[in-house]
């Protein structure tokens, strides 16, 4: 449970049709199972004990008297079981059958919980044997003590007091006003649904999608468990289709027709977060609730759960393609508003023949077509100096050209060299002041070529270079809008792919994947021959490492010991422990030192959940500390 993770299973037994004893055995033996596995909150199905489709059987003495049985024999075997059990069974109480979820913790039964709503259409005529739930909870003899009997019941876990579940028994998700609102409302992190959800066409793609958007709405786990195999098949068909969802997503789902238990590590500190970010989530009214307190040992949960270890880009190539061209039209519209309220006459960008001058150059050039205006108007200016290879140069320049753009060169190595003269500048000191001095001499170029030509000087700079800081004050820093500056750097290369995947044009293509090709460099170094000589992420540490602790951080509000054990299952194979850290502790360095360069970014579109703007997302002050989090990163 360190972390905030917490395991859940939504489990399948194999049933017979009103064989209480048999089912039982099932549920028993899989309950077992789930809790070796470490399943804290494990799910049954609805009504599993005598099997959703016994009929008129329900109305049978010896069926109810042999289900109470063995519900009781289920409360016995789960003593020392380190779990929360809902175990779907019918119920006589004042003469009325009720269909309930029995809550079994540690040798005991804590609770029943009754289906509030009673489906009677269709296939489903439910209310032939059972009576709707009462909502607030009262006395209920079972044995020689009494439970809590009705809907408005929660369950804490002592040692992990953000784990909060409700439940709701299948129709109670299908209707407007489900029990699961009011759960949340209360103060659920987590809702369970015991289920007997028959299969017709289209249905499975229903059901997900009321799990995934009860998951989401509610800002919650969500484990759904249904009826599979064993319940008759006289007239309908059950699949066994089990879900557990997190925040609108599926992290685990079960092949139907099949008597599967499927299992997912759920994060509550992730989704706390969320609730806490949000200002529009509040808590309602807790009325009529009773919480029930229940024991979990502190423990390590083990994890099944990996993290996307690229988190900014979809993995699957069709929603990767749609990610970019959404991506590319929310920069170049953006860009476009701009000049329509500016009535700007060029646009000014830096090309150096790498990844991000490339996106901007490309945004801008569809920005101008929407306009209508001219892409000669857009003046692609290359400055090589000290550090520029041939490569880089020629695909610069050829990348200008077949846009159909303005090229315009200007070498500053001279006016570098006059520089560091009048301010005492070791010409062959390679320091800071010998790479940022070229920076800024070239953004004053930019910006004084935008000034004689009516224009505005287009930023290219991207969001992993804001939160590493690693843009020279006052030098690419800055700009009159930064069409890259909500786009990651792992997401920048798969933007230009895109592109050149996409534009139809032999010789764009070709120049667009050489510079796919190149290593990432500020090219602020003499080179070795025409070899880079400053490779970025040498110095820096890798981008797809960087983009990683930036969304969990940020996106998530993961500690830094979280953040490093998620990615070592991330990365495994493809980065060693000890690297993953050293690049974590410089993260979390860079991040909090260099905030004042985001404190006075230019204008520039924000594309997705995480954004560095001073404006939008993050509201950071400059000299904040980092003391708190490095001495975590100390302890790991």
């Amino acid at each position: 449970m360190k972390h905030g993770f917490i395991k859940a299973a939504a489990v399948t037994p194999k049933i017979r049709v009103a064989d209480p004893v048999y089912n039982g055995q099932q549920i028993c033996a899989r309950m077992e199972e789930a809790a070796l596995k470490g399943a804290k909150i494990i799910v049954f199905p609805e009504l599993c004990l005598t099997g959703y489709t016994c009929g008129d059987l329900f109305l049978q003495e010896l069926l109810l008297k042999e289900a109470k049985e063995q519900l009781r024999v289920i409360a016995d075997a789960s003593e020392g079981y380190d779990a929360l059990v809902f175990v779907g069974l019918p119920v006589e109480k004042d003469h009325k059958l009720y269909n309930v979820a029995a809550v079994v913790h540690d040798g005991c039964v804590l609770a029943m919980i009754p289906k509030r709503f009673i489906p009677a259409y269709a296939e489903f005529y439910e209310t032939r044997h059972f009576t709707p739930g009462n909502r607030v909870p009262e006395p209920f003899m079972w044995g020689d003590e009494t439970i809590p009997f009705g809907g408005s019941l929660l369950f804490q876990a002592d040692s992990m007091r953000e784990l909060v579940i409700g439940c709701e028994i299948c129709e109670d998700i299908w209707v407007p006003d489900s029990p699961g609102l009011s759960h949340v409302m209360a103060g659920a992190s987590v809702l369970v649904n015991l289920s007997a959800s028959n299969e017709t066409v289209g249905k499975d793609s229903y059901r997900e999608m009321l799990v995934k958007s009860a998951s989401a709405r509610f800002i919650a786990g969500y484990v759904y468990a249904s009826a599979g195999e064993g319940e008759s098949t006289q007239d309908l068909v059950f699949g066994g289709h089990n879900l557990i969802a997190e925040n609108g997503t599926i992290l685990a789902q079960s092949k139907r027709f099949e008597a599967q238990t499927v299992y997912a590590d759920l994060d509550l500190h992730r989704l706390n977060h969320e609730r806490r970010r949000m200002t529009s989530f509040q808590p309602g009214s807790k009325e009529g609730y009773q919480v029930l307190s229940f024991h979990l040992e502190e423990e390590d949960t083990e994890l099944e759960r990996v993290y996307d270890s690229m988190p900014f880009v979809p993995g699957e190539q069709r929603a990767r393609e749609m990610r970019c061209e959404e991506i590319l039209s929310i920069q170049s519209y953006g860009l476009k508003k701009r000049y329509e309220h500016t009535n700007a006459r060029t646009a000014v960008i830096g090309v150096s023949g790498g990844l991000d001058s490339a996106l901007a150059l490309l945004v801008t050039v569809r920005a101008f077509d929407l306009l209508g205006l001219s892409r000669e108007q857009i003046i692609s200016v290359t400055m090589p100096c000290f550090g520029t290879t041939d490569r880089t140069y020629r695909n610069a320049c050829k990348l200008a050209g077949t846009l159909g753009t303005t090229l315009q060169e200007v070498n500053i190595r001279e006016a570098v060299t006059v520089h560091f003269r009048d301010i005492g500048q070791e010409s062959g000191r390679h320091d800071v002041t010998y790479e940022n001095g070229q920076a800024r001499e070239r953004t004053q170029v930019l910006m004084d070529i935008a000034n004689k030509t009516d224009g505005m000087v287009i930023g290219t700079g991207d969001m992993s270079e804001l939160a590493l800081g690693w843009a020279t004050y006052n030098g690419d820093h800055m700009s009159m809008y930064g069409v890259n500056s909500g786009v990651p750097k792992t997401l920048v290369r798969h933007l230009v792919k895109y592109y050149a995947d996409t534009c139809g044009q032999e010789e764009l293509t070709a120049v667009l994947l050489d510079i796919l090709d190149t290593p990432v460099s500020p090219e602020l170094l003499p080179p070795s021959g025409d070899a880079i000589a400053q490779k970025t992420e040498d110095l820096v540490g890798p981008y797809e490492l960087h983009d990683f602790f930036l969304y969990y951080m940020l996106r998530c509000g993961f500690e830094p010991a979280k953040i490093y054990r998620i990615a070592k299952t991330s990365f495994a194979g493809r980065y060693p422990d000890d690297v993953i850290l050293k690049w974590l502790k410089t993260f979390y360095h860079r991040f909090f030192t260099q905030q004042f360069k985001r404190s006075c970014l230019p204008d520039g579109p924000k594309v997705g959940s995480v954004a560095l703007s001073p404006r939008g997302d993050l509201r950071m002050p400059s000299d904040a500390v980092a003391a708190i989090w490095n001495e975590q990163l100390k302890q790991i």
